[in-house]
């Protein structure tokens, strides 16, 4: 064979040597779509570190479906701090950062600011107003959307919350409903089925707005210059996320109050009646997972819970001076001593 003349010997030098370059970087390229792992944003409007319980159910659900946070799976959290006007950007940038999926558990504000950020990447979310009614899905069988999710019936439940509060503290007649007009969706419904109800128990229902933290106290202090005999909390995430002051403000004005979730009698409020917050969560992760895995949102039906929990605070009444009666007594589901 004749010698190669010095510039294809250059052309052939520089050949192997792409040719060497590309075939080392094949095996790295495969490692690394072997490792990539799935990321899901979690929107809220508080931080789910401050109620382990939820976290470890979710993680509880991710992992019945093959899912280990850190290990083949990244959970993106993205957390208003409980101020909604921050949850289009917080959606946003989960949407930026191209997660899979968005569980959404920040009730109707943070399932809209998901659904209006994204058409695309599945959203699972718990809400405590009615999906259809907002847009959120169209059919809760066969969902057509990119959602999904769990339907907690909050508004509709007023009025069984209105009737078993009455129950407890039947001499009370002026009763003083904390609302956020920030979250319309629920409140609404929520405030026309506690005046119905109220109407039909003999109640006089006047209603106390709180769009922010800081309008929470100032409510507090109106409604107490009104002296009502009972309190009773609309559900809405904001008042979720800060169970623990607003439990706090009702033992400083000696309120009895009756509430949307465990976690305010947990904190010393007096009763509560609602669904569970860790079964939703759970749920939320299977969801999640699931769709990981493949399936469709079409596949997986928007999920109503099947039982509701009647909480008392035995502490709570005695301080307030209050004696439950036995027969309702003997339904709690719970009772804190």
């Amino acid at each position: 064979m004749p010698p190669l003349n010095k510039g294809a010997d250059m052309r052939r030098r520089e050949f192997l040597r792409v040719l060497g370059a590309v075939t080392a970087a094949l095996p790295l390229a495969a490692r690394a779509q072997q490792s990539a792992e799935p990321v899901i944003g979690y929107l809220s409007i508080s931080p789910i570190s401050a109620r382990p319980s939820y976290l470890e159910a979710l993680h509880a659900g991710l992992s019945s479906q093959g899912f280990v946070d850190g290990q083949n799976l990244t959970i993106e959290f993205r957390t208003a701090d409980s101020k909604l006007d921050q949850l289009p950007e917080l959606a946003a940038d989960l949407v930026r950062r191209r997660v899979a999926v968005i569980v959404s558990a920040g009730g109707a504000p943070a399932a809209l600011a998901a659904k209006r950020a994204t058409e695309t990447i599945p959203i699972v979310f718990v809400n405590g107003g009615d999906p259809m009614h907002l847009g959120l899905v169209s059919n809760f069988s066969r969902p057509d959307k990119n959602l999904t999710g769990i339907y907690f019936q909050l508004p509709e439940l007023v009025a069984k919350r209105m009737a078993l509060f009455h129950e407890l503290l039947p001499g009370a007649k002026r009763i003083a409903m904390l609302v956020n007009p920030a979250n319309l969706e629920e409140t609404e419904p929520s405030v026309r089925n506690a005046t119905d109800a109220g109407r039909s128990l003999g109640l006089e229902i006047e209603v106390f707005n709180a769009r922010t933290i800081g309008e929470i106290d100032a409510a507090f202090a109106t409604l107490a210059s009104r002296r009502p005999e009972a309190l009773f909390v609309s559900p809405d995430p904001l008042f979720g996320s800060q169970a623990a002051s607003i439990t706090a403000l009702a033992a400083r004005y000696a309120l009895p109050a009756s509430y949307f979730l465990r976690d305010f009698v947990v904190a010393g409020g007096l009763m509560s009646y609602g669904p569970s917050n860790e079964d939703s969560h759970r749920q939320l992760g299977v969801y999640a997972g699931r769709i990981l895995k493949g399936e469709k949102v079409s596949e997986l039906p928007v999920m109503q819970p099947t039982k509701y929990d009647l909480v008392v605070n035995l502490k709570t009444l005695k301080a307030l001076g209050l004696e439950i009666p036995p027969t309702l007594l003997a339904r709690a589901d719970e009772v804190i001593e």
